[in-house]
């Protein structure tokens, strides 16, 4: 009997429901934007509300948002957005789109990340066709900056760094490279010389700018720095 007992036991602890578990492949999970080699980043502003709240993942709560996304007050989180913010765009998931957000007024580069409702965002369209002075400046970000400089005919100088603290540590990123816009965009793999349309072929510092509004959009394959150096952003003149 004892015996059979604890094969009973044991039996039961196989068949147990496993804890649930953290997964960041989950297409109801919201985890920011993503780099795409074949798309652009792109931007919206909060638009058509004075305030508008992120909404929870499943993972919210403790594990206990399921059902979330989803525009119930269940769902709904406390940290919102005001008329006119601009937020970077990840995905989409029915009538929700996962976005980043950075106060532009940031010290540091502290990112928030949520599920934000799609009819709330309105697109912003970068500039189609920048001239070359719509480039040229210093920009700033927390935590860095990027200088762009006339070049040789038609081409730019895009120089940056970025630092980011880490406890008693500092991780850095920098870009140095000559690149020519087109089509709106400049792109370019480390120092320019490597054509981007060529497939990534892994370690590489991949970077593209764009023009929105009155700032300057980069955005960079997490390959340009040390670990958690990052030079996506938005950024302004100084």
């Amino acid at each position: 009997m004892r015996a059979a007992s604890i094969a009973i036991l044991l039996s039961g602890l196989l068949t147990v429901t496993p804890a649930a578990a953290y997964d960041a492949n989950d297409p109801a999970n919201c985890n920011g934007i993503a780099w795409d080699d074949a798309r652009p980043l792109a931007a919206a502003k909060v638009s058509g509300q004075p305030r508008v709240n992120f909404v929870k993942s499943p993972y919210d709560d403790d594990f206990k948002a399921v059902g979330c996304p989803a525009l119930t007050d269940a769902c709904r989180k406390k940290a919102y957005l005001v008329s006119d913010d601009l937020v970077l765009l990840g995905r989409t998931r029915g009538d929700f789109t996962c976005v980043s957000y950075q106060s532009p007024h940031a010290k540091s580069q502290t990112w928030t990340t949520g599920w934000l409702p799609r009819a709330a965002l309105a697109k912003v369209e970068p500039m189609a066709t920048p001239a070359l002075s719509e480039w040229i400046g210093s920009w700033e970000h927390p935590g860095g900056g990027l200088t762009i400089t006339k070049a040789s005919v038609g081409r730019l100088r895009i120089e940056g760094d970025q630092v980011l603290p880490t406890g008693r540590d500092l991780h850095n990123g920098s870009l140095a490279a000559t690149a020519e816009p087109k089509d709106g965009l400049i792109a370019f793999v480390d120092d320019g010389t490597t054509p981007f349309e060529r497939p990534n072929a892994g370690d590489e510092c991949r970077v593209r700018l764009q023009r929105v509004g009155a700032w300057l959009l980069v955005e960079d394959n997490n390959d340009c720095g040390g670990a958690g150096v990052s030079f996506t952003g938005l950024y302004h003149r100084k």
